[in-house]
């Protein structure tokens, strides 16, 4: 298991490399054309320029259209396969939280109004501790507990918790961060808690958007086999282009998941509500069919607890959903500095994570989006260093209108996917280069992730502290 968690990120890489080379002599077997002299006119009347109208050979256009709908068809066709079957599984011994299953336990039975206790863990979070408690007071309807999970902190986040009249729970001697803070609160909790006295988890740098608790308790009411609900989070106002940049993105996740009517990648840590009968399966699992520790919920050796303990529950069989009335406001890294660290924690937590889990059924869509993440970088690099080729290797430009054609048809993609974010995420959009150098840094990102793993290097949480901006607004 340690091999194949130090092995995983080459062997998504080489499968990607494997799989552009194939394209590459598929594209490279046809006869080469021979060559002509670009064409000359004249642009607007005052602009004289050179084009060449070769584009690629109509069987090569269709070959790889036919690709791409073929494995997009093969992946979504192939998940929804394996969540039906994790819906009807009667399986108890490996997937204990199945709907029928769940269905079937608790059918004739009353466990009361459903309720929310929150957990919030928070590290030298004073800056953010205060908007994120006045947005849960102000929910309609209000949590039944707020505890502020106060892990190792050396500034005023207990007191500021304290003033604001919630529950304060200290960790003691703990060393696993978050994921440590929360399993020793959870011990003290989970046991008092009802089938419907949910727990939600969330950051102490997010604010709820109003009907947050109102959407999850009414999602949880109408299905009693539904196990988490998850957030959908967008990033708060400020920190110029870089700010922008990470907007966009999740702006275009939220796009996706509505998409896919709720279905859940990740339960996202910024936000997410369990029923305490998903928590107890998950810990009773570690050590067994889980990872982990037995009777630990979070696994304190994941980088990335939140993308780890969905898996979890998939492996289990739960059914999750992330609504549309869900939404929160998260922060986004102020400079490139914590952004790299942030998304190296993230990219090296996913990885780690399916190392730890290897091939299940439960994380094949998991292994085709990391699969998908390093065909994008082998593509993305291949092109620019190909235009770089181009432009030393010519001494005069030529256009191409059938790539300029494409890259509008991207463009539009681009702005199209960003539009409910605003006009700043429109205009950032329609620029196009600056959202590509954004795609090769975090393209960076993820190489770095799988050269640190690959080579097992210590991972390090590199928490960021952020000074108090103030309230947070969606884009």
């Amino acid at each position: 298991m340690q091999w194949l968690q130090r092995s995983v990120g080459l062997a998504i890489i080489g499968a990607a490399g494997l799989g552009a080379a194939a394209l590459w002599v598929a594209v490279a077997a046809g006869d080469p054309q021979a060559g002509q002299a670009p064409d000359e006119g004249l642009l607007l009347g005052i602009w004289q320029v050179f084009y060449d109208t070769e584009m690629p050979a109509p069987r090569v256009l269709l070959a790889a259209v036919g690709v791409a709908l073929l494995l997009a068809a093969a992946v979504a066709g192939l998940e929804r396969r394996l969540l039906t079957r994790a819906r009807r599984s009667e399986d108890g011994n490996r997937m204990p939280l199945a709907p029928k299953i769940v269905m079937a336990e608790t059918r004739g039975q009353y466990a009361g109004p459903v309720t929310i206790t929150v957990l919030i863990p928070a590290h030298n979070e004073e800056g953010c501790i205060s908007q994120t408690l006045d947005s849960l007071l102000a929910q309609e309807p209000p949590p039944a507990r707020i505890v502020v999970v106060a892990d190792n902190c050396t500034d005023g986040t207990v007191r500021l918790a304290r003033e604001a009249g919630v529950e304060v729970f200290e960790t003691v001697d703990n060393r696993h961060k978050k994921a440590g803070g929360l399993n020793q609160a959870l011990r003290e909790i989970l046991p008092g808690q009802g089938d419907n006295d949910c727990v939600m988890v969330m950051d102490a740098d997010t604010t709820l958007d109003p009907g947050f608790l109102a959407g999850a308790t009414r999602r949880l009411t109408e299905d009693r086999a539904l196990m988490a609900v998850g957030g959908l989070f967008y990033g708060e106002d400020g920190f110029g282009l870089i700010g922008q940049f990470q907007r966009n993105e999740y702006t275009r996740y939220q796009r996706d998941l509505r998409r896919r009517r709720g279905r859940v990648f990740v339960l996202t840590g910024t936000a997410s509500v369990f029923r305490p009968g998903a928590l107890r399966a998950v810990a009773d699992e570690r050590g067994k069919i889980l990872p982990g520790i037995p009777g630990d919920v979070y696994d304190t050796v994941a980088l990335t607890e939140d993308n780890e303990l969905t898996i979890a529950l998939k492996t289990l069989g739960a059914l999750m959903v992330s609504p549309r009335e869900c939404t929160v406001v998260t922060e986004v890294m102020p400079t490139w500095r914590a952004l790299w660290a942030q998304r190296l924690r993230w990219q090296r937590g996913a990885l780690e994570n399916l190392g730890a889990y290897g091939l299940r059924p439960q994380t094949f869509r998991y292994w085709m989006q990391q699969l998908g993440i390093g065909y994008g970088v082998i593509a993305l690099g291949s092109y620019l260093l190909l235009i770089i080729l181009m432009v030393l290797a010519t001494s005069t430009w030529v256009w191409f209108p059938f790539w300029i054609g494409i890259g509008l048809v991207f463009t539009l993609e681009r702005v199209v996917t960003v539009w409910r974010g605003g006009w700043k995420a429109r205009l950032l959009g329609l620029s196009l280069f600056p959202e590509l150098f954004y795609a090769m840094f975090l393209n960076t990102v993820y190489v770095k992730g799988v050269w640190d793993l690959t080579l097992a290097r210590q991972a390090d949480w590199k928490h960021i502290v952020q000074p108090d901006s103030g309230v947070r607004t969606g884009a």
